[in-house]
């Protein structure tokens, strides 16, 4: 799905090869999953994502995917996933089939930033506006439907040895 831009370039030096949709879509049932609640003014709302933990999965991120459930998505977490502070994010829909609402988690855990909507496909970057510690993306007009706004708190579960989140 979206592609850190960083990550693109690498790829233009690599070989050329062709996975497919299923390739691309590969891992998708073996993922981590995590149950994650956004809260805000106008309530909350719990949804069940993916885990993208590493380079090559926040790369792949959603490419290819059409399949997500209503209240599924997937979350970039650790961001940036080689550690360190956290950075500006810049993210694109290359190979991404269904429109997406991002959302920019600071370290806090409120959202700094919604991209809602996407265009799917487009190669326009996506910029989170400052440094962020995950991105979450969920269905396109979810955050709209659902009241979820900038400022909102993000938390999810913990996996083994890992702290809570928020």
């Amino acid at each position: 799905m979206l592609r850190i831009l960083a990550a693109a370039a690498l790829t233009l030096l690599a070989p050329p090869c062709s996975r497919g949709d299923a390739g691309a879509a590969e891992g998708a049932g073996t993922a981590k999953r995590v149950t994650l609640t956004i809260a805000g003014p106008k309530g909350s709302h719990e949804f069940r994502v993916e885990v993208a933990a590493t380079a090559d999965a926040q790369e792949r991120g959603l490419m290819f995917r059409t399949d997500i459930p209503k209240d599924g998505g997937m979350l970039f977490a650790p961001y940036p996933p080689d550690g360190g502070p956290p950075k500006p994010a810049i993210l694109w829909m290359k190979n991404t089939p269904s429109p997406l609402d991002i959302l920019f988690i600071r370290p806090d855990h409120t959202i700094a930033r919604i991209a809602e909507n996407t265009v799917p496909f487009s190669e326009t970057p996506i910029p989170s506006g400052e440094a962020v510690a995950a991105v979450l993306e969920i269905n396109g007009g979810r955050a709209n439907e659902l009241g979820i706004d900038e400022g909102g708190k993000v938390t999810w579960e913990s996996g083994p040895g890992e702290s809570k989140a928020g």
